[in-house]
């Protein structure tokens, strides 16, 4: 009987305990083989253009990218790579970003390894897994209008702790056009002020602070 070949699978994970943890879990299993460990995305894609894994663990924040920057830059060489994106973060803006870019899933790190490793599986199988719990994050908010790329750079410059005119200079717009951007994305988010805005779109993973 022929032998079915070992799952190849690259970590990229900036955090040295949690990197060790997923690999050691990969190890142990007789049908996963782990290729290599990136801490950061520049060099999650450049091993992944070296060693050429089935399956990448992609963790959402990275220091020099997020992980929805490195795998859009593997799919620019790699069109069918497998990713999955790893994260502590569950906010559904970061979901809606991460399949929109070619996530083939989207897993918590709190999730057991069991999961984990079932996740792996289906994905090399060709499979697109959202587990439950995101997904049920994800469907909370479907029915809301997403904020766009202006609203989130407007958003950021309050989050910085800019005025509307301040803001408005930042991006070269009018201090009116910020205030109309303020009212859609408290319209949007449902927040009472600024403040509350920020708070929320951080937690929805709109903006990283």
């Amino acid at each position: 009987m022929k032998e079915t070949a070992a799952i190849k699978i690259l970590i990229a994970d900036d955090h040295p305990l949690l990197r060790e943890g997923i690999a050691t879990v990969i190890r142990s299993q007789p049908d996963m083989k782990l290729l290599g460990e990136a801490a950061t995305g520049s060099q999650a894609v450049s091993l992944f253009l070296e060693l050429r894994p089935d399956i990448v663990l992609m963790d959402l924040r990275l220091p020099d990218m997020s992980g929805i920057d490195a795998l859009a830059n593997i799919r620019l060489h790699v069109i069918e790579a497998r990713v999955i994106i790893l994260t502590t973060f569950e906010g559904d803006a970061d979901v809606r970003r991460a399949l929109k870019a070619g996530a083939r899933s989207y897993l918590l790190k709190s999730m057991p390894p069991n999961e984990i490793l079932a996740c792996v599986r289906l994905v090399h199988a060709g499979k697109i897994f959202v587990p439950p719990e995101v997904a049920d994050h994800l469907l909370e908010f479907m029915s809301e209008d997403a904020l766009s790329e202006r609203e989130i750079e407007v958003l950021r410059q309050v989050a910085d702790g800019k005025s509307n005119r301040d803001a408005g200079a930042a991006l070269f717009i009018s201090e009116e056009t910020v205030k109309i951007h303020m009212r859609h994305i408290m319209e949007k988010l449902g927040a009472s002020d600024r403040t509350q805005s920020v708070a929320i779109a951080v937690r929805r993973g709109y903006l990283q602070l």
